[in-house]
């Protein structure tokens, strides 16, 4: 989890990890966490990582591969990472920038010949997820979850968000899985290169990452050995979350450079600790994150995005679902402390998972220096309990008595 990177978008320095396990009772209150966010969520397991540079780590599995088996989860399974691959299309821009292939400026239209009406939206402002492009997901999900071999084509895909109005460009932030689908579409035209080619150049290559790709567009499990994954329907929520159908297999081109890559938890942990590492340059934000724009007019003042990512007070990551996986990671960007989770039931809203990595980074922040470490001077600006309880209002299956309060 530490050390130098090469390459021109990930290249960083991260702080050295401490060896050794985090404190027992520290341990216990993660367990706690996650089970809690996986009774929420019905998720039969779950694979977390917590890196903590001055006190240890916990990495493990949780749970089983499904609500009817008894094998456990493992840490070296294979999962969706869903949003998760935003910023890694976003190392691909301002990689292709810095060996000037594309400006980060240039109008989509530039790139992209089928869309002459998007010449007012930029690469960069997909990346931040400022282009005003309404979402497409709420409209392709119901396909996407009868037919998960169907194969689409990125285009496909983005046409339901960019048949919607949309609001000016580089005024606000709006969540829009369109944009990065065209963000990667403009990549792969400006390059000539397929996106998976692009991943590997400039994000999975120089990290030395093998598990994390951009699978092709036939549906298949996101490794081996795979994380199963599955998704509770209305009706099987009105039974308790008892019988999820299975979605393991899948075709990536649904998420494409929006949310379909693939990692495991290490590499997971790698990658996110080593994005956040790269937010500043020296005391000031670097240029992909020097524009941060607030999540809506309601939100916390430390809550921001920009460059593919969340701000949440000092850490940077991403949630979100694809069918069969919550998945999210946050890293703070001065002292390396990293999360990383995954629930495989994709039913909540992935707000949720969201909800479980700020938990997690809350209950190891006050953790102690090992003997011979030296614990950061840093706070974050929420509480366990906090995030504890958001995850019982938003459980979508029953939790156990006296758990949501």
């Amino acid at each position: 989890m530490s050390g130098c990177t090469g390459g021109s978008s990930p290249q960083a320095r991260t702080p050295q990890q401490v060896s050794g396990d985090l404190p027992a009772e520290t341990v216990d209150e993660l367990q706690a966490a996650v089970e809690h966010a996986m009774a929420a969520t019905g998720s039969s397991g779950a694979i977390v990582g917590v890196w903590v540079p001055w006190a240890g780590a916990w990495v493990t599995g949780l749970g089983t591969t499904s609500p009817d088996s008894d094998e456990a989860v493992t840490t070296d399974m294979a999962f969706r990472i869903s949003n998760m691959t935003r910023p890694m299309t976003c190392d691909v821009l301002y990689g292709l920038a810095e060996d000037g292939v594309v400006g980060l400026d240039d109008p989509v239209s530039e790139h992209v010949a089928s869309s002459p009406d998007l010449d007012d939206v930029t690469l960069r402002q997909l990346c931040d997820n400022t282009s005003g492009l309404a979402g497409s997901r709420d409209t392709t999900l119901p396909e996407a979850l009868r037919t998960p071999e169907r194969e689409w084509h990125p285009r496909e895909v983005a046409a339901a968000g960019l048949g919607q109005d949309r609001t000016e460009a580089g005024v606000a932030f709006t969540d829009s899985d369109t944009g990065y689908l065209m963000l990667g579409t403009a990549l792969q035209n400006a390059s000539t290169e397929t996106a998976a080619a692009l991943f590997r150049e400039y994000v999975t290559g120089p990290l030395g990452l093998r598990a994390t790709t951009l699978p092709g567009r036939q549906a298949a499990e996101p490794g081996d050995p795979a994380l199963p994954g599955f998704f509770s329907d209305g009706a099987d929520r009105n039974e308790g979350c008892v019988d999820p159908r299975e979605y393991t297999e899948l075709s990536a081109s649904y998420g494409f450079t929006d949310s379909g890559a693939v990692s495991t938890i290490e590499e997971l942990g790698v990658y996110t600790e080593a994005l956040a590492a790269r937010v500043k340059d020296g005391d000031k934000p670097s240029e992909r994150w020097s524009s941060p724009k607030p999540i809506s007019t309601t939100s916390d003042s430390w809550y921001q995005y920009a460059g593919g990512t969340y701000i949440a007070g000092s850490m940077v990551g991403q949630q979100g679902s694809i069918p069969g996986y919550l998945t999210s990671a946050y890293s703070d960007t001065d002292n390396g402390l990293t999360v990383a989770v995954v629930l495989n039931n994709s039913a909540a809203s992935d707000a949720v998972v969201g909800y479980l990595a700020k938990e997690l980074a809350a209950i190891v922040s006050k953790v102690p220096a090992r003997e011979g470490e030296t614990a950061p001077e840093f706070g974050l600006p929420w509480t366990a309990e906090d995030y504890h309880q958001r995850i019982a209002d938003g459980a979508v299956c029953p939790l156990p008595e006296g758990d949501g309060e």
